[in-house]
């Protein structure tokens, strides 16, 4: 174990079964967990409600219902009302210091690769998130803790112990980060991990986008810089949203690609091989002049 691993450490994972005997016995709710869902790093599960309908089991620890609904939820919630394909949530409760909640299934598998007809369909989602908060300023906003930790992910102390070459690109992103507001203004509505694992599809067309989590307020163009750093993009698709990118005015694109530079890095640091830190610190590199 590194000394990164060894003072900031790993995320801990979901265990369904545990969450789901501890549902029922806080709140008498019963559901049969199926098996884990793919991919994702903090974990879910497929479960099974006793009328037979079937959903997906997750964990959102250092949370309350109370900042759930106020947050994420509430987005979604609005996202819906105009037509965007999102999951409802069926259920939430406080399991010790964490939120369980249990969303509905969509129809589709996540994307294995995102090609340019999907990207033009992940382009038009990305639109319909723009300005549909600007009658919720109650809806937090989000920071891009570029000079501060982030609640269990964007750790600036593991690049800094990690390499020269990762505390070279922190020292990047902090300085970045003196130079930008901490919260990201705006008043479109924010996945915050808008990437191919979290889209659905059947039959080629976008069926769903998962994973709503840590959606806000904020800049959508955040959405697409992170869908840039998804790994699961072909090549005419990554070189279509690099010219997309291009475009942002550089006191926009520089602070939402510090931050995804900032979460890759610090996550592979404490979960990947250092094969992949290289590889991320080189894709971050990308644009750090």
């Amino acid at each position: 174990m590194s000394a990164a691993e060894g003072s900031w450490g790993r995320v801990e994972r979901l265990d369904a079964g545990r969450m789901a005997v501890e549902v029922e016995r806080a709140t008498g709710v019963r559901v049969v967990v199926e098996g884990p869902c793919s991919g994702g790093e903090v974990g879910a599960a497929f479960v099974r409600w006793e009328d037979g309908r079937r959903g997906v089991l997750k964990w959102r620890p250092g949370t309350t219902v109370a900042e759930l609904q106020a947050g994420p939820l509430a987005v979604v919630d609005v996202l819906r009302s105009v037509g965007y394909p999102a999951p409802a949530t069926d259920f939430s409760a406080p399991v010790g210091d964490a939120v369980v909640t249990i969303q509905e299934l969509l129809p589709g598998s996540t994307v294995d690769r995102l090609d340019e007809a999907m990207l033009d369909q992940a382009l038009v989602l990305n639109e319909l998130q723009a300005g549909v908060l600007a009658e919720r300023p109650d809806i937090p906003t989000v920071s891009l803790y570029l000079t501060d930790d982030g609640p269990g992910f964007c750790l600036h102390g593991p690049l800094r112990a990690h390499s020269r070459r990762t505390a070279k690109l922190e020292s990047w992103i902090a300085e970045v980060g003196a130079a930008h507001p901490r919260e990201l203004a705006g008043d479109d509505a924010m996945h915050l991990d808008f990437h191919p694992g979290n889209l659905l599809a059947l039959d080629g067309k976008l069926t769903g986008v998962i994973d709503w989590d840590g959606a806000a307020r904020g800049d959508r163009r955040l959405d697409l810089v992170t869908l840039r750093f998804g790994a699961r993009l072909d090549s005419t698709a990554a070189a279509r949203l690099d010219e997309l990118l291009d475009s942002f005015p550089e006191d926009v694109l520089r602070p939402l690609w510090a931050h995804m530079s900032l979460r890759m890095v610090d996550w592979a640091i404490r979960h990947f091989t250092p094969a992949e830190v290289d590889h991320w610190v080189t894709f971050a590199e990308r644009r750090t002049d």
